[in-house]
């Protein structure tokens, strides 16, 4: 399975802005610099997230980027399904008909676990469980920020 760029950033720009929630709001330079992303495609996840919901973004000299929400609030389910929207890994399960073997196919019920299993990690992990993973691997040196 591939993590499509676009989630990564965005969940990458998420546990930052919820690193500093409680400090002024970060620009788009800090946020891109901090996490090696490069600024415009940044920008262009940063107006999606704003867009749905995510963040709060204000332009001027006192302005930047602050989270919407709580970061207990957003899973990643949610943060995949805004960026790339949703889709199982096989049409057949969404859309059973569209395939004449579906009904008699093995390979269909393992990836229906698969989808489901996956569905189950993003919808139970939030930004605030990656932001205090984060916290933890950078106090005990795994990370450097």
């Amino acid at each position: 399975m591939r993590i499509p760029m676009k989630v990564d950033y965005g969940v990458r720009a998420l546990v930052e802005l919820a690193q500093h929630e409680e400090e002024r709001p970060l620009s788009t330079s800090e946020i891109a610099s901090r996490q090696d992303i490069p600024e415009p495609y940044l920008d262009q996840v940063l107006a999606v997230l704003q867009k749905f919901g995510f963040i709060r973004s204000r332009r001027g000299p006192q302005g930047g980027h602050t989270l919407a929400r709580s970061p207990g609030d957003i899973n990643l389910g949610m943060v995949v399904g805004t960026l790339e929207g949703t889709g199982a890994p096989l049409v057949c399960i969404e859309y059973p008909s569209e395939c004449t073997l579906s009904a008699a196919c093995a390979q269909r019920e393992v990836w229906q676990t698969v989808e489901s299993t996956v569905q189950n990690v993003l919808n139970t992990t939030t930004i605030a469980d990656l932001a205090a993973r984060q916290q933890h691997l950078v106090s005990r040196g795994m990370y450097y920020i």
